[in-house]
């Protein structure tokens, strides 16, 4: 018996190059992601349109996009719903959706068409064990060289926490212009983590350096304050 193989196509990995793609979506066509190439994007996919955990997530990134455009991240949604399903949804989001005292909502961030699941199969967003005909939550920050740098994924059932996605892009982008990296539960003004010493004589200076708090040679953390990370991040 002829068997058909099914292509397979293996989910893109923190540190590759984001997967290229052109797409219609609501505010016209894009080439991705070079049409970005100068900002943080947060691309991230959703199950279905006309759905109610989706228009709650929708409407949050809607009204918190201001807040990402200022730390210079752009929004890009996807779902494998036509175009029209799309307009149509977001207008009745719009017209007569109101949720924990939003209303009036518009989204103004492009929703990608993707009705063959091109996309959405490139970035491994369709997991058939969850299901085979919808996108899971999947979320991918991408830098502005096109890298992914962080992705997080979310079951059909559980709507996303949007001011951790907020937390993520601003860590990214404060490790990056720092050199630090972030410790648990991390939020700017917090302290920040200082790379492991690479020799016994570094390791020394460090332990001695008083702007350094060293609780051993291997965990050593330094102030970093709110507004320096924030006027960093925003003014870039």
């Amino acid at each position: 018996m002829e068997e058909q193989l099914e292509q397979v196509i293996s989910m893109p990995r923190i540190g590759d190059a984001a997967p290229a793609f052109k797409a219609v979506t609501t505010q016209g066509d894009i080439n991705f992601p070079a049409d970005y190439k100068d900002s943080w994007v947060i691309l991230f996919s959703h199950p279905a349109d006309f759905t109610p955990v989706c228009t709650s997530e929708f409407m949050t990134f809607a009204t918190m996009e201001e807040k990402f455009n200022k730390a210079n991240c752009k929004l890009v949604g996807l779902s494998i719903d036509g175009l029209y399903s799309h307009i149509a949804w977001l207008r009745t989001i719009k017209e007569k959706i109101e949720y924990k005292g939003m209303k009036n909502v518009e989204v103004n961030f492009p929703l990608i068409e993707d009705i063959t699941m091109e996309v959405a199969k490139k970035y491994g967003m369709i997991q058939p064990n969850e299901d085979s005909t919808k996108a899971v939550r999947a979320v991918f920050f991408i830098d502005p060289k096109g890298i992914i740098r962080t992705i997080i994924y979310y079951p059909l059932s559980l709507g996303r926490n949007f001011d951790e996605l907020y937390r993520v892009i601003i860590a990214l982008q404060a490790a990056d212009e720092f050199g630090v990296a972030t410790p648990a539960d991390w939020y700017p003004g917090d302290d920040v983590i200082i790379g492991p010493a690479g020799s016994c004589g570094s390791a020394k200076d460090r332990m001695e350096d008083g702007d350094i708090d060293c609780k051993d040679w291997f965990f050593c953390t330094k102030k970093l304050d709110k507004d320096t990370v924030m006027d960093r991040v925003l003014k870039k």
